[in-house]
């Protein structure tokens, strides 16, 4: 999809990707020549070609996208960068950084969960985020990604991120995660069903307190949040496509 997004070109909104589109000029070799004709400023062709040209050069990076894609367009990326893409999701004893800490670190890539948990093993965390050049989370602008930053000083996020949060609300959806979950037809096991964000604070501290069981049910679920990112993010991204796909009016090739 990111070769036939146009939207991070100086002089390109939504409107005219569309007729760009609708024109079948589909990719960024296509636009190129396209140029020739358009826009009709000089100026602005040169400005255009120019960000076509690193835009090429930076083809692999995630975080060059990030930086020049409009908030809401981030979600494009996913399909891309799903080889280096890890969902993550923290728990926390308290809903602010102040006086509070991170318990658990949860990152899915799709295939394997990987926990980080407080007093064990957390201090591989900023390693084992290397390895990742997309984040997907929900609501982590806000909550996960600053509370990251205040207990890893040292840690700059050099990854690209999408927040599901702004994707889901684009659709129409509005709650926290697992309020929205049925509604994409995902249920958790009856273990954690009814868990809230408050009981995962009890579990840890009944953890603390050397309830070993404790701290399973916490991961499990932890695990089940990385996990549903997951599968909410590949039914949204399928959502936005076919809307491309609708205001354009033909099949657009994003899956490639």
């Amino acid at each position: 999809m990111l070769e036939s997004t146009f939207l991070h070109l100086p002089h390109v909104g939504p409107k005219t990707e569309i007729n760009l589109w609708r024109q079948s000029i589909l990719t960024w070799d296509q636009l190129e020549l396209h140029l020739r004709h358009w826009p009709s400023n000089r100026e602005n062709r040169r400005l255009i070609k120019f960000r076509l040209q690193e835009s090429r050069e930076h083809r692999n990076q995630a975080s060059y996208f990030h930086k020049i894609l409009p908030p809401s367009e981030r979600w494009r990326l996913y399909r891309d960068f799903r080889q280096t893409c890890v969902f993550l999701d923290i728990e926390t004893t308290g809903v602010t950084i102040y006086g509070h800490e991170i318990t658990v670190i949860g990152l899915y890539d799709g295939q394997h969960t990987y926990h980080f948990i407080n007093g064990q093993n957390m201090d591989e965390f900023e390693d084992a985020l290397e390895c990742y050049d997309l984040l997907v989370t929900f609501n982590g602008g806000r909550f996960d990604l600053p509370f990251i930053s205040s207990f890893f000083p040292n840690l700059q996020f050099r990854q690209a991120h999408i927040d599901l949060l702004h994707v889901v609300r684009r659709l129409g959806y509005r709650g926290g995660l697992k309020s929205i979950e049925p509604l994409f037809g995902i249920a958790r096991s009856p273990e954690i069903q009814e868990m809230s964000g408050y009981e995962a604070v009890v579990l840890w501290h009944q953890y603390r307190q050397g309830n070993a069981d404790a701290l399973e049910k916490l991961l499990l679920y932890n695990e089940a949040d990385v996990v549903n990112l997951k599968i909410i993010m590949d039914i949204v991204w399928e959502r936005l496509q076919r809307e491309l796909e609708f205001e354009t009016g033909r099949l657009l090739p994003f899956d490639l």
